[in-house]
């Protein structure tokens, strides 16, 4: 799966996804850390978005994408370094709306968990060109 932000980050996804389950990882590194010296909080959050976007997308048709609408995350324990593990799985798809909750662990650790809404449609180039076919 390529994905250029969460490849920047050092995302990893050691199995491609399923349809409605992903798994990924990241290796914490000093780019990862705050002033604080600790992960900063915006790159579990950006785990956790790659993460349910990656599981998301196997259940897709053809021509249709997703966009993240909205994710509520929180925070249980600080990370300084390590091997962190997203595991994300679908709630609840419907045709034009999916949610999904993510699992952030450090070893057996819950660190984080984050749930998303995410839109799920066909853009207006694909519709037009599917017009236009007709």
């Amino acid at each position: 799966m390529h994905h250029p932000f969460g490849e920047q980050l050092g995302i990893k996804f050691g199995e491609p996804p399923t349809a409605g389950r992903s798994s990924c990882t990241l290796a914490v590194n000093g780019q990862h850390l705050n002033p604080h010296g600790v992960v900063h909080g915006a790159v579990i959050f950006a785990m956790a978005d790659t993460g349910m976007g990656a599981a998301l997308y196997p259940t897709l048709h053809a021509g249709e994408i997703c966009a993240t609408i909205e994710v509520k995350i929180n925070y249980f324990k600080p990370v300084a370094s390590g091997l962190l593990t997203c595991v994300t799985e679908i709630v609840n798809r419907g045709k034009t709306v999916a949610n999904l909750e993510s699992s952030i662990y450090l070893g057996e650790t819950l660190v984080a968990k984050a749930n998303g809404n995410y839109a799920i449609f066909r853009p207006a180039a694909t519709l037009d060109a599917g017009r236009a076919a007709r």
